[in-house]
């Protein structure tokens, strides 16, 4: 196709041309408008003149009779640019006034006619227009006055002229406007077309050109390079994912296969095989637990769970998780407290929000320091639920170790542990998951200092009132 073709296509070409007919449409109306009411204007003068001056001649011819007519009408005749005067007798013979050649039969009619007419100082052939009004005197005879429409023609062609000039010009200057206007969309959609191709050859790195203008060309630029940058995300977060599982999937499948020969190697009784294979299940176990929560965290991320999403109390999740954790809270000598008394209505996937909150709980316990006495407030994990503004937090609080501030945005991508959670058995996705949860509720996670030890909050968008029952 070629560039002129592409530009006749665009859109912008052919909203231009939609535009430039209504809008000549409307121009051609007006003028026509204009032309008709100037027409009309000027055969209203033409005829309250004409009534005018025919009540003052009838007024002459009753004064006078037909002489003093005859006389009065022969004098204005004559005068340079008179209007028409005809005096005739019944049966057609002119008596006086300036019109020669008239249809026949005109004279028998009475009112307002238009018609053709030769003056009586004119050669044969020549013609105009006039409109008269014939009237009949008392005494039969006819009289004729007017007015000839050479002025009246003469200005409505200036106005036809000036429509047609003007109907030109604006085909002209909107054809060249549609033309420019065309010519710039479609080089920004050109440039947009050649980003996107580079795109998808691979380069997730490119990015729309974003003219500054403030469009609605700009508006889709920044909205589509703003989707651009979530999926470059995206694509790292895949590409680190993948070789994060490859790195660290790859020593516990190794101990697996390891321990499997060691077996085969040495071992020499029932008991033996036993403890092998048991140490092989408690290592599935923790491999199935890792691709459980890479599975829950893609489900999260992709927003399948939203077709689960009901209206539940946070509350009530934040009691439930209490109650399953306290007993693995008092075996480390941790005293966990539920603050959660008022509703916190939420709508969203109960079963996603509870495992967010678990692997909190979780973590709490697991990194919390020791107590140095029975009622040390170091032993204390707290986890509420409550509302603030149009969010419901749910907190988790401890008196562990905490994470600098420095990592805090770092601990929630998958498979990142620090240096002093290395001695401790996890997998390095239980706050990836939570991040992720969040997200899909239109809420966060925020890591905060408990002073000592760490607070996580998961803020989620308030889901309005409880019904009752």
């Amino acid at each position: 196709m070629t560039a002129l073709g592409k530009l006749f296509r665009t859109t912008a070409f052919k909203l231009t041309l939609v535009y430039l007919v209504v809008f000549a449409l409307f121009a051609a109306f007006l003028l026509g408008f204009f032309a008709w009411n100037t027409r009309r204007l000027v055969n209203e003068q033409i005829v309250e003149s004409v009534d005018a001056e025919i009540t003052g001649l009838i007024t002459q011819y009753e004064v006078g009779g037909i002489r003093r007519l005859v006389i009065i009408i022969d004098t204005r005749a004559r005068r340079p640019g008179s209007n028409l005067y005809l005096i005739a007798t019944n049966a057609g013979e002119t008596l006086a006034g300036n019109v020669g050649g008239l249809p026949p039969g005109l004279l028998q009619r009475t009112g307002w006619i238009e018609t053709g007419y030769r003056r009586l100082d004119e050669t044969e052939g020549a013609e105009h227009r006039a409109l008269v009004r014939v009237f009949q005197l008392p005494s039969g005879f006819r009289m004729l006055v007017g007015r000839d429409l050479e002025e009246r023609d003469r200005l409505y062609g200036v106005v036809i002229a000036a429509g047609r000039w003007s109907a030109a010009i604006v085909v002209i200057l909107g054809l060249t406007g549609g033309f420019f206007v065309a010519r710039r969309v479609l080089r920004r959609v050109d440039a947009m077309t050649e980003t996107a191709q580079t795109i998808m050859g691979g380069d997730l790195s490119g990015r729309l050109p974003v003219a500054g203008s403030g469009d609605e060309l700009d508006r889709l630029a920044v909205n589509l390079n703003a989707m651009l940058e979530r999926i470059e995300a995206l694509m790292h977060g895949l590409k680190e994912v993948s070789d994060n599982i490859a790195h660290d999937l790859k020593t516990p499948l190794t101990r697996l296969r390891n321990r499997c020969e060691e077996a085969l190697r040495t071992g020499r009784t029932e008991a033996d095989y036993r403890r092998a294979l048991e140490s092989t299940i408690d290592e599935s176990e923790s491999l199935i637990r890792t691709f459980n929560a890479l599975l829950m965290i893609a489900r999260a991320e992709s927003g399948q769970a939203r077709e689960d999403m009901t209206d539940f109390d946070a509350s009530e999740v934040a009691r439930g998780v209490g109650e399953l954790y306290e007993p693995l809270a008092e075996e480390k000598g941790l005293v966990l407290e539920v603050e959660a008394v008022a509703p916190a209505p939420v709508r969203g996937n109960r079963e996603l929000v509870s495992q967010a909150l678990a692997n909190l709980v979780d973590n709490a316990i697991k990194y919390a320091a020791p107590a140095v006495s029975a009622d040390d407030a170091s032993r204390h994990i707290v986890v509420k639920a409550e509302g603030e503004g149009d969010r419901v937090l749910l907190t988790v609080g401890d008196h562990g170790p905490g994470i600098p501030e420095s990592m805090r945005r770092r601990v929630i991508e998958r498979f990142v542990r620090l240096e002093q959670s290395r001695s401790v058995p996890g997998s390095g996705l239980g706050l990836s998951l939570v991040s992720a949860v969040a997200h899909l509720h239109g809420g966060e996670l925020r890591l905060e200092d408990n002073k000592p030890g760490l607070r996580a909050i998961i803020a989620l968008p308030h889901g309005g009132p409880q019904r009752a029952g």
